[in-house]
């Protein structure tokens, strides 16, 4: 694969046989960051469980301390109270069935949906729809609850959700390079504890069995993840 000038340039930066610690592969991450918008700063972990096994899913959402860097489009599906609690806590498309049926219908200018348990029954019939997109409400999640205003509240704050993919990959965002190191470490310690925590009791071995993280144009930056004891 060619890669261009920029690129290569920031790849002379990074030994690829190192394992970095967090802060000084987010100073790195940071420097290689050449591109001319702000570019976001992506983890991916390989984890030592067999995602084909329900007794070894890797699942759950957090909430970056320093947020995203992107502005959230939440759409919360609800009726009554909830409904009026997600409109306060600044959901942007607020709805019950004629939005269920609007979704149905193409409209997906949102970024997150929430949901009450109490209308499920109603937003399962979206699940070829919002499914393959990632966009389905999940109660590990914190997408399908009773308190619609927090996880709205959440949503914009930075909310984000985590799960493996067939390889036994987990991609998240952890912030904008713009964020600087510091911050950036603060998100992405957040995220990694997180995972670290989830491990499955089911899995045997080495959990961890390797992270990377990298700008959307730059390098990919391999991370010592020791601190995390798994």
């Amino acid at each position: 694969m060619k890669h261009g000038k920029h690129y290569v340039d920031s790849a002379k930066l990074i030994d690829s046989t190192k394992l970095y610690d967090l802060n000084e592969a987010l100073d790195l991450c940071c420097k290689s960051a050449t591109a001319k918008f702000d570019e976001t700063v992506e983890l991916h972990v390989r984890l030592g469980v067999d995602s084909r096994h329900a007794d070894q899913q890797v699942r759950g959402a957090v909430v970056l301390p320093n947020g995203t860097g992107k502005k959230v489009r939440v759409c919360a599906i609800a009726k009554g109270p909830a409904a009026k609690a997600a409109e306060e806590a600044g959901a942007d498309i607020v709805g019950d069935d004629d939005l269920v049926a609007k979704i149905q219908g193409g409209f997906m200018d949102f970024d997150v949906v929430v949901t009450t348990p109490d209308m499920m029954s109603h937003v399962g019939r979206l699940g070829k729809v919002l499914g393959p997109r990632g966009l389905m409400p999940n109660p590990k999640a914190g997408t399908v609850t009773p308190d619609l205003g927090k996880a709205v509240t959440e949503a914009k704050a930075g909310k984000i959700e985590y799960r493996l993919d067939k390889q036994n990959i987990i991609h998240v965002p952890v912030g904008k390079a713009s964020f600087g190191a510091e911050k950036l470490f603060t998100n992405l310690d957040t995220v990694m504890d997180a995972i670290a925590k989830a491990k499955p009791a089911a899995s045997k071995g080495q959990y961890f069995k390797s992270a990377t993280i990298a700008t959307t144009m730059g390098p990919g930056i391999r991370l010592n993840t020791l601190k995390y004891g798994v």
